[in-house]
């Protein structure tokens, strides 16, 4: 086992009495978990009063509306851009409305994969999209100032990724070290999340041009971690650490910390396994109950968009078993969170892309107050 494995059980064993939502708030209850492994440390228990930056979910309010099966929320400065995978436009927000910054050519939507991840650095914006067979990441200048944005010239700083119908991945973020994170599913191709030559299954690490870092863990290799299905989510807390959200399969969805060079399991293992060499979840849950998409880092709380479970969950970092639930079954299913520049957390709401029920005004940027 890995030195995550303690956690993970610790996590595991706590889960049963966890995953619901504050008495406050009406929710649903979660699918039932199996027992959890045995360990010699207590359980962790919630604690007493809320977890720093914790969110006030009656102080709401409609950022922008009519949005079509939106993906990614990202921030150029103070204003926001959102991708729309069905459509492959990028939209700026604005005073509560929207406007077409652009759309990327070359888009072929098709099941979950189209125009999907977003990140923005300097005067750039990168992109991960579904292009035929392949998913990639390209590069566009952003020209123009805020309430005129533009696409300027396109690179592809990386080609060839695995694609399908499902587990496209799609997530890229900047880490604190300047480096271009990218989650990358398996593709519906099990075996290649374990092949360290294959891109499909892995999280990706990447100089802001496309190269292959110095010190990635592994030589010549873009490769930060392996052995994923269908990683969506990607943050960094305060001191460094790398969270991943993942899609399981049928037994468990994940939590991660995500170290360079570790290897999580698919299709070997799913959830807490206990395996030596394999790195296990530090939180794990029911696919049914919340399956993960976006999540973002506020302070000591780590928040997980939920699609299936249409639900915002809090984790704890310091007690991830102590997880609640947020807005269960209120704005439908939950693609994306981010911290807004103006200090509140914004939500991505994903109703229209099929497996949702749509409801007036859907999808939504929904803004939700902390204290």
């Amino acid at each position: 086992m890995t030195r995550h494995g303690g956690i993970a059980a610790l996590a595991l064993a706590a889960a049963l009495l966890t995953a619901c939502a504050p008495a406050a708030e009406p929710t649903s209850s979660p699918s039932a978990a199996p027992s959890a492994p045995a360990s010699s440390s207590p359980m962790p228990s919630a604690p007493a009063s809320p977890p720093p930056s914790a969110l006030v979910p009656d102080q709401r309010r409609v950022v922008a509306e009519d949005l079509v099966a939106p993906w990614s929320i990202a921030f150029a400065g103070d204003r926001a851009l959102v991708s729309e995978r069905d459509t492959g436009r990028v939209l700026e927000v604005m005073d509560g409305a929207t406007r077409e910054v652009g759309t990327i050519p070359g888009v072929q939507a098709h099941g979950e994969g189209g125009l999907l991840g977003l990140a923005v650095r300097e005067e750039h914006l990168y992109v991960y999209l579904t292009a035929g067979a392949e998913n990639r990441i390209e590069r566009y200048e952003l020209v123009g100032e805020p309430g005129a944005l533009e696409l300027g010239a396109r690179e592809t700083i990386l080609g060839g990724l695995p694609a399908a119908g499902n587990h496209n991945g799609g997530r890229i973020a900047f880490g604190p070290d300047g480096m271009l994170y990218a989650t990358v599913g398996d593709a519906g191709q099990p075996d290649a999340a374990q092949d360290r030559e294959s891109l499909g299954g892995k999280i990706l690490r990447l100089t802001a041009d496309g190269e292959v870092p110095a010190d990635n863990p592994f030589a010549a290799s873009l490769v930060y971690s392996y052995g994923h299905r269908n990683p969506q989510g990607l943050a960094w807390a305060a001191d460094g650490t790398l969270y991943a959200s993942e899609f399981g399969q049928d037994t468990w969805d994940e939590l991660n910390v995500i170290e360079p060079g570790a290897n999580y399991g698919w299709p070997e293992t799913e959830g807490v396994a206990g395996r030596d060499g394999m790195a296990d979840p530090i939180l794990q849950w029911r696919p049914a109950e919340a399956s993960p998409s976006g999540i973002a880092i506020v302070g000591d709380t780590l928040y997980l968009a939920n699609l299936r479970g249409a639900r915002l969950r809090a984790v704890p970092l310091d007690d991830p078993a102590a997880a609640v639930d947020h807005l269960v079954g209120e704005v439908g299913r939950v693609r994306d969170v981010a911290l807004a520049p103006s200090g509140e957390v914004w939500i991505l709401t994903n109703n229209t892309d099929g497996r949702g029920a749509p409801r007036p005004g859907d999808d939504r940027i929904i803004a939700l107050g902390l204290r």
